[in-house]
């Protein structure tokens, strides 16, 4: 583990079962998680609810966190996106109601992504996001930091569902490279 990321030093611990550092790595990561998850459910029950979730499942899956593919807050802030967006799609509202409920929640600051990505990295990333045109980079806030999907975000845009998968998948492509530079 890299000395400059702690929470990844804990989930090697949580893997072996260590509880102790299950406690730590509470302490250290639950209010950012929450920030996360009351942000897209946006209710604040729920999202309790799904901070519970998060830290079971991150509980359960440490051992498959890999320090090689990632900071480890950016492995567990994955997970409790993709809880909250599982508990979205989940809800019996139909894709244009959505649509304007993610509208009505998300973040449009110029560094939402700052407060999901530990502090040593979100001057990278907003650098990073600042190399892409500025629709580009909004339709992957959308996808990934407001959990929009493939359609609410073509709408949003008004593209062609295609062209939306086109890019987010070549805008993604462009930010691993300018992260790994």
């Amino acid at each position: 583990m890299a000395e400059d990321d702690p929470i990844a030093t804990l989930l090697s611990r949580c893997a072996a079962q260590d509880r102790a550092a299950f406690r730590l790595l509470y302490e250290a990561a639950s209010a950012k998680l929450f920030g996360v998850l009351i942000r897209m459910l946006g209710q604040r029950a729920e999202a309790e609810d799904a901070l519970q979730e998060v830290f079971t499942r991150i509980w359960l899956r440490a051992g498959r966190y890999e320090a090689a593919r990632g900071r480890g807050m950016t492995w567990m802030i994955a997970i409790a996106r993709n809880l909250a967006i599982d508990r979205l799609r989940a809800r019996p509202e139909q894709a244009a109601a959505d649509a304007e409920a993610m509208d009505a929640i998300a973040d449009s600051a110029p560094h939402a992504e700052a407060r999901l990505i530990a502090a040593g990295e979100a001057r990278r990333v907003t650098d990073c996001f600042a190399r892409l045109e500025p629709d580009r980079a909004a339709a992957v806030r959308g996808a990934y930091l407001s959990g929009l999907s493939y359609e609410a975000l073509a709408l949003r845009h008004g593209v062609p569902l295609n062209t939306m998968r086109t890019w987010l998948r070549r805008s993604l492509l462009r930010l691993k490279e300018c992260l790994e530079a």
